[in-house]
């Protein structure tokens, strides 16, 4: 078994709780207006590799891991690649390693017996999975993404049944993600989850901008500002306010 790998981290410490060995996945059928992978899109590049090889890299520097670290799958999308997924992660909890999948959400196929079946294996051996969440609303995600969301809220959901902790990440920018509405309703919603763990709620920044550039690509939010740290922290506080809301209606 091999993956479509697009890059290696050692020392990642956004991607999960403590110090990660971070792997990123070529291939997404995402297309988000501020990523700053568009790398990773094309499903047939990146550099073939085992799961083992990427085993034995990690325990090259495990000792950096002992902080709660672990291993993290990124990309790209990650679930595009689930029999691969499988092998890594098989490895990893056979060496006693924290497994972590940061996901778009968007492989999820509820209708396919054959995805769900690798699904319910993948999910069995994952401590984590950090949910990013694009957009609440299905229009302005569709508009922010070119796809539909409705399958990755459903996702959302499956990972509460299966009782897998989840991390939700949302990433505001300023006259896109950053309506109040909209924000509550992303705290409504995930605050009827009993596997929620944390929420990241992240700034829009630029520096995207100069890949896309080098990659003779458009840059769709040129002259979009970075956000404001202080604005974000109010753009947080309203979706706690949503979560706040659904978790005391459930009392």
């Amino acid at each position: 078994m091999q993956g479509r790998i697009h890059s290696l981290e050692s020392f990642g410490t956004v991607d999960g709780p403590g110090t990660r060995f971070v792997v990123f996945v070529q291939g997404c059928p995402m297309r988000c207006a501020y990523c700053h992978n568009p790398d990773t899109w094309e499903m047939n590049g990146g550099t073939l590799m085992e799961p083992s090889e990427i085993i034995e890299q990690y325990e090259k520097n495990r000792p950096f891991y002992a902080n709660g670290g672990g291993l993290t799958v990124t990309g790209g999308e990650p679930l595009m690649q689930p029999d691969f997924l499988i092998e890594l992660f098989t490895l990893a909890k056979g060496k006693n390693i924290h497994t972590c999948i940061d996901s778009s959400g968007i492989a999820y196929n509820p209708n396919s017996e054959v995805f769900m079946a690798k699904l319910d294996k993948l999910m069995s051996l994952t401590d984590l999975v950090m949910l990013d969440i694009k957009h609440i609303d299905p229009t302005k995600h569709k508009e922010l993404t070119q796809q539909p969301n409705e399958n990755i809220l459903k996702f959302a959901a499956y990972l509460n049944d299966k009782h897998v902790d989840m991390w939700i990440r949302h990433v505001v920018v300023p006259g896109i993600t950053d309506d109040d509405k909209y924000l509550f309703d992303l705290g409504y919603f995930i605050g009827q989850f009993g596997n929620l763990k944390a929420l990241d709620v992240l700034p829009y920044h630029t520096m995207g901008e100069k890949k896309y550039e080098s990659l003779g690509m458009e840059y769709k939010l040129k002259g979009v500002p970075p956000m404001n740290q202080d604005v974000l922290l109010e753009k947080k506080k309203v979706i706690l306010d949503g979560l706040k809301k659904r978790r005391a209606e459930a009392v």
